[in-house]
């Protein structure tokens, strides 16, 4: 009799070992079924992007930028893998329907949850980037309180980051998203 409980105490704390060694996966959205690839090169082409658009044509000073999905993704990507405990994991941009669709994985302890976050980005009388939560989905997880203010300073940090010296001087007058580009067009004042 002794050895039957040994065994069954054994048993149960193999199990509680591999359930604390394991990640749990809580749910949440699905990723869109095409995954957008993650590349260095894709960094480098936004950089190049960037670079020319400020070369502006001397006589308007106008400014186009044309950043599509692989780009901002791998961008994100390589943004988020510097930092020593990234808020999010596997990060997708989808560039749709006039809104930046943000997908990704948050992993708090042994939880791990996908999340969608829908952003809708404009231009205000100032010339400068509103951004504005349409939705955003942490499935089982209730959203957190001051996620608006944390991924509009996200993006915007990305955009400046992206930008960089470029931003100063610079007036957005618009910006129009679908089909996996976003166009950003502006001029130096």
């Amino acid at each position: 009799m002794i050895p039957h409980k040994i065994l069954l105490l054994i048993s149960v704390a193999a199990l509680i070992l591999a359930v604390l060694a394991c990640t749990i996966n809580i749910g949440g959205p699905a990723y869109p079924s095409q995954p957008i690839p993650i590349s260095t090169e894709a960094v480098g082409d936004l950089n190049s992007v960037v670079q020319t658009a400020v070369a502006v044509e001397p006589e308007t000073g106008q400014v186009r930028l044309v950043l599509n999905e692989v780009q901002l993704t791998s961008y994100l990507a390589a943004r988020l893998q510097a930092e020593n405990q990234p808020i999010l994991t596997n990060p997708q941009v989808y560039l749709r329907n006039g809104q930046i669709q943000l997908y990704g994985t948050a992993r708090q302890g042994y939880l791990q949850v996908t999340i969608a976050v829908i952003v809708t980005a404009g231009v205000d009388s100032q010339g400068q980037l509103t951004l504005e939560l349409t939705s955003a989905d942490f499935g089982p997880l209730p959203v957190p309180a001051g996620l608006k203010g944390a991924i509009t300073a996200a993006i915007r940090e990305a955009y400046t980051g992206a930008i960089g010296p470029a931003a100063v001087g610079f007036r957005l007058e618009s910006i129009t998203i679908a089909d996996g580009t976003m166009i950003v067009i502006g001029r130096t004042r």
